[in-house]
């Protein structure tokens, strides 16, 4: 028994402070910080697009912070990030970590233990015996699935389950299984409580709460955090004009305002552009028009005329003289414009 305790992961202490990340389209969070004690349970929460899953990728070391600094386990960041990744695993996190959906639960699972010994493994595992280190992978395994609460044999096929056959709970607690094989210090969640139902959710907690209570520090991002959990809120872009302070305030800074503003730019530029164009077109409509009347007796207007006998002027775009060729040269003329208008609000 007491070699078992010995091998029950160590929660990894996080600090945070000034935390930062800005990105191409700007700040992405900015603000952060927070104290959470080893085997703590931290909810990342705010409205989707506020910059919760890149800081969760930032606390775990796959993300490089611009500003401030964080420790993790007593690893700093951004200057040890190999340090923390090695410490800490992710469970789901979309476009990150996520499960195939043409492999079975088995297959996950296998995979998972080959790559940890390959990565992880000591070199004492390396000389075992074959048959000492399946004993140990299914220990792991065994361990593991015991912790998410994932039971196998409630499968509809049992290990040779197809991950797309999976409930999104039972999904959501594969994930976390896998990441709790290689005895992580840090674990980290996304979307915890997406397409949940409220007893989904509980569920969900309070497994969170026990992996947590069992020594490993859990960062879970959500909707909305549990009263028992360390609240770490990242806030929308609008309400980020309203307040500057706050938990999270870079995050307010993400996409979300920036987009609007961006957008309605656009919109001003794509509502300009057409009408100058149309202007010019008519401008060489009404030039062609001109044409084909005959030259009056007065001046030439200041927009230019084409008369049949009378020369081009060098500072005349119109052409020449009423050809089929002249009006064709007209045409791609207003063509033209038109294209490099759309071209030049493509570019705003």
């Amino acid at each position: 028994m007491g070699a078992e305790a010995g091998k029950q992961p160590h929660g990894a202490a996080v600090v945070a402070d000034g935390f930062g990340l800005k990105g191409p389209r700007g700040w992405v969070f900015r603000d952060v910080s927070f104290r959470a004690g080893a085997g703590s349970l931290v909810a990342i929460e705010g409205p989707s697009g506020s910059g919760r899953t890149c800081l969760l990728l930032a606390l775990t070391g796959r993300m490089r912070a611009k500003e401030g600094h964080a420790e993790i386990g007593g690893f700093p960041l951004p200057r040890k990030m190999a340090a923390v990744r090695r410490i800490s695993a992710l469970g789901q996190v979309p476009g990150v970590s996520e499960l195939d959906p043409a492999l079975t639960v088995g297959e996950h699972l296998h995979e998972r233990v080959l790559l940890q010994r390959r990565y992880d493994g000591s070199v004492r595992a390396f000389l075992q015996r074959p048959a000492e280190r399946a004993a140990a992978a299914r220990a792991r395994i065994e361990e593991a699935l015991e912790t998410a609460g994932l039971d196998l044999e409630a499968l509809p096929k049992g290990p040779r389950t197809s991950v797309r056959d999976l409930e999104r709970l039972e999904a959501l607690r594969l994930t976390i299984a896998l990441a709790l094989i290689g005895r992580p210090r840090l674990l980290a969640v996304d979307d915890t409580d997406l397409k949940l139902s409220d007893a989904e959710r509980t569920e969900v907690w309070a497994l969170l709460r026990s992996v947590a209570g069992a020594g490993t520090t859990v960062l879970a991002v959500c909707a909305e955090a549990p009263a028992d959990a360390l609240r770490v809120t990242t806030v929308a872009g609008p309400a980020r004009d309203a307040t500057e302070t706050g938990p999270a305030r870079g995050a307010t800074e993400t996409g979300p305002a920036r987009g609007a503003t961006e957008t309605g730019s656009v919109q001003e530029v794509a509502e300009a552009e057409p009408a100058r164009d149309t202007t010019g077109g008519t401008r060489t409509t009404g030039s062609t028009a001109d044409a084909e009347r005959p030259a009056p007796t007065a001046p030439p207007a200041p927009t230019g005329e084409t008369g049949g006998a009378r020369p081009a002027r060098g500072n005349d775009t119109d052409g020449a003289a009423p050809s089929p060729a002249g009006e064709q040269h007209d045409n791609d003329d207003t063509e033209e414009g038109a294209a490099d208008a759309l071209a030049e609000t493509g570019r705003a």
